[in-house]
């Protein structure tokens, strides 16, 4: 992969993943991405896994996360962690915005 420095929002696009979420996809590189999703109030993102590690950063809104066999409700300036392969899931209980990293980077999101 070439390296590349800058990812200007402007020259990304905003992709629709249905059910009231949308995600930007920022800087990545092969062992890091960031990505910023926007739910809407009462959007769910089912419980599912992947081979990434992943750490979720709440900029806005309420939500209710499902990891493992633990719920958490989180808001602006929480952070929280899944391991790989760890089933985990979210229901927005208050439209809100939330920058998600991973490691490796997703290709499936390219």
């Amino acid at each position: 992969m070439t390296v590349k420095n800058h990812f200007p929002a402007s020259e990304t696009e905003l992709f629709d993943a249905g059910g009231g979420l949308t995600r930007r996809v920022g800087a990545y590189a092969d062992n890091a991405m960031i990505v910023e999703v926007h739910f809407e109030k009462g959007a769910n993102f089912a419980p599912h896994h992947h081979p990434h590690e992943q750490i979720t950063y709440v900029i806005s809104g309420r939500f209710e996360f499902t990891i493992g066999d633990k719920t958490y409700v989180v808001g602006p300036g929480d952070s929280l962690y899944k391991q790989p392969n760890v089933v985990h899931g979210a229901t927005c209980l208050e439209a809100g915005t939330l920058l998600d990293v991973f490691t490796p980077h997703r290709e499936d999101f390219l």
